[in-house]
């Protein structure tokens, strides 16, 4: 469990991790440069789920050997699965991180949702969803492996 005290705001008391794939922990289906080692850093704090439409078809490749649980989509209703698997881990217990707007409804459900630009964008809809937009999936993951860069981000 990872436990970020927020000055002014509830403790965030959190369990789980979830994750896109293509234009968030992916560029081009090709994991991006640190988010292994980064994944593997989170790993005892939080349970790690990429929850992915697989665009190109890579994601259980580049994932394998990762701590992290993959959950490959089908082509119908991708917004309703993420929200879904984010609501089967419990919602107050779960972060996320996207871009697109599949993740809309994930960002909606999650009890911390960060977004990320990067090079694929962003979808403006899930930008405004999200309590912390970040440039870099890179960026938003230090955000969890230190804490007080959300305190000083989030608080009240």
């Amino acid at each position: 469990m990872l436990t970020i005290t927020l000055p002014g705001a509830d403790d965030l008391k959190l369990e789980h991790l979830v994750l896109d794939f293509n234009g968030t922990l992916a560029c081009d289906g090709v994991l991006l440069e640190g988010v292994p080692s980064m994944l593997g850093r989170l790993a005892p704090h939080l349970r790690i789920h990429v929850v992915t439409a697989d665009t190109f078809g890579t994601a259980r490749q580049a994932l394998a050997g990762l701590p992290c649980e993959v959950v490959v989509l089908d082509a119908a209703a991708q917004s309703e699965a993420k929200r879904d698997q984010v609501q089967r881990l419990g919602s107050e217990a779960v972060a996320c991180i996207g871009n697109g707007r599949n993740d809309l409804l994930m960002m909606g459900a999650a009890r911390l949702a960060i977004a990320v630009t990067q090079a694929e964008g962003a979808s403006p809809a899930t930008l405004a969803a999200a309590d912390v937009v970040t440039g870099r999936v890179q960026d938003a993951l230090e955000l969890l492996l230190h804490p007080l860069r959300l305190a000083a981000t989030l608080r009240t």
